[in-house]
Order: structure tokens, then sequence, then C-alpha cells
């Protein structure tokens, strides 16, 4: 009766089952698997301290940024160079602007510093000076923008001193020294000193939290690819039991007489209408 497994058309059909099974529950675990790191990384982020309320370390020591060192409390050392603002963002439901400025360190390389926000727009409110001379900024550190970072806006045709994006990428083509892949905001409780003496207080922007530490929508997102996976793997062994069925019940019918077998060689051939055996044998 299942004679008919041997065939081409089904040698074709069980290479793809026995493909696509495997296939499937590769994809569901590893989706598993990764809702789970998600899962891990947010209990591990609970037990640890409040990145804030951590000792400040050197910026070096705390690159690249992850989802542990984001939000760090960062210290470097320079000087104040470059200035840029950074138009369309808010702070309490207001839009203003931040206030970004390139802080040149020891190493020749710049770490984007916003000191803080201010209300209103580019060029119509008054920006406070940066503190001249050699400075130490403590501040928290965050990683680079992209895209689809919150309030980021238009990253092109801004006038000249204006970013949409503090992100290194857009940042080392407007200065001529290279930037790191990272920036600090200046908290509350942040100083930027030069000899002894504070800097003119801005608002300060804080701390974003990091992408991907938690039980986010990707993490929801990896935990319903899962069951899709699984979903797609249950099936094709439905579909093979079908069509296995099917081909079975139709070979019995044919052992039995009850089909012509030239019919159930071809099921899906569409139905003719009966013609007489007068008439056949008239034709022929």
């Amino acid at each position: 009766m299942y004679r008919f497994l041997l065939t081409p058309r089904w040698w074709g059909i069980n290479l793809f089952v026995v493909l696509a099974i495997p296939f499937c529950v590769f994809m569901g675990t590893w989706q598993l698997g990764r809702f789970e790191d998600r899962v891990h990384t947010h209990e591990a982020a609970e037990k640890q301290p409040a990145p804030g309320t951590r000792a400040a370390e050197p910026l070096d020591e705390l690159l690249p940024v992850d989802t542990e060192t984001s939000g760090r409390p960062a210290t470097a050392t320079g000087r104040y160079a470059d200035r840029f603002l950074v138009p369309g963002r808010e702070l309490d439901d207001r839009k203003g602007f931040y206030v970004l400025d390139m802080l040149r360190t020891d190493s020749g390389k710049a770490l984007p510093v916003v000191r803080g926000w201010l209300p209103g727009k580019p060029g119509q409110t008054r920006v406070p000076p940066a503190p001249s001379g050699r400075v130490t900024v403590t501040g928290d550190l965050q990683a680079s923008e992209n895209a689809g970072t919150a309030g980021v806006g238009a990253t092109g045709g801004l006038p000249d001193g204006q970013v949409g994006m503090i992100s290194a990428a857009s940042l080392v083509n407007l200065v001529p020294y290279d930037v790191y892949d990272a920036w600090v905001t200046l908290p509350a409780s942040g100083t930027s000193k030069a000899g002894g003496a504070e800097a003119t207080a801005l608002r300060p922007v804080p701390a974003a939290a990091p992408e991907g530490g938690g039980l986010d929508l990707k993490a929801f997102q990896n935990l319903g690819y899962t069951g899709e996976w699984f979903v797609f793997a249950g099936f094709v062994v439905f579909m093979w039991f079908r069509l296995l069925r099917r081909e079975a019940e139709a070979a019995r019918d044919v052992r039995l007489g009850l089909v012509p077998e030239a019919e159930a060689a071809s099921p899906t051939a569409p139905e003719q209408e009966a013609v007489p055996d007068a008439e056949v044998r008239s034709g022929a």
C-alpha cells in the first residue's frame, strides 16, 4: 500500500520534510535562547546598583559601551574645542536643544559632552560658554545614537554648528580629529572644573536606559518568533501525514476497484462528464 513512498514525487516531499523540521526546530531554539539571554540580562541588571550610584571610572576603562557600562559615571580630562547644538530635543515635555561640546582628551581623541539642555531654538537662546583651559568632566556614559534612537530627528540639512544625532559616525565628518564612539551627559551632580571654578550650569540631560538591557518589546518578539517556528514544524508534520493518508486511501480504493487506476493516478485532474458507452463505441 505504501509503495508510492518510493516514487520520485514522494522522495522530494520526504526530503523537504527531513530538512524543514530540523531547520524550524533550530530557529525556534535560537529565538528561545535570545529571549532567555534578555531575561538573564534583565535579572542581572536588577541585582546591580543603579549606574549613577557607582563610583566614576576613567573613560577608557568603560569602553566599549554595553548594557553594563551604559549610564556608568565616566571621567575624562582635556580641553573643550568645537561646539555643536542638537535641535529638536525635549525635556519635561518642552522643546529645546542640547549643548554639545567636544572635549579634546590627552590621547588626541575627542569625547562628545552634552553639557545640558536649553529651551527654544538654536540661535534664539544664549548659550553659556564652555570652561576654558584644562578641565576634568564626570558624566554618565552613553552609547552613540542612531536613526532609531528616541528623540533623534533630522540628520541632514541643518545649519553649520548643528547636528541631529550624537554619533561618532556623524561628528567625525565635522571635526579634524578622531571621536570616541560614545558620549557623556553631565548630571545634576556632575561638575566641569577649570582652575577650581565651576562652569555655568545648564539643565542636565538624564541618561537614557541602555537598549536591549531588559524585557523590552524585542524580547517578547523573540518569544513570539519561538512559537511561530515550532508551529511551522508542527504544520510540516501535519501536512506530511495528511498527504500520506490521502495517497494511501487512493491506493486502497484502486486496489479494491472502487476507483479506476487512471483516475487515481491524477486525482487533481478536472472531472469530465461521463460519456455513454454507445457514443464511445460509435466514435471509435
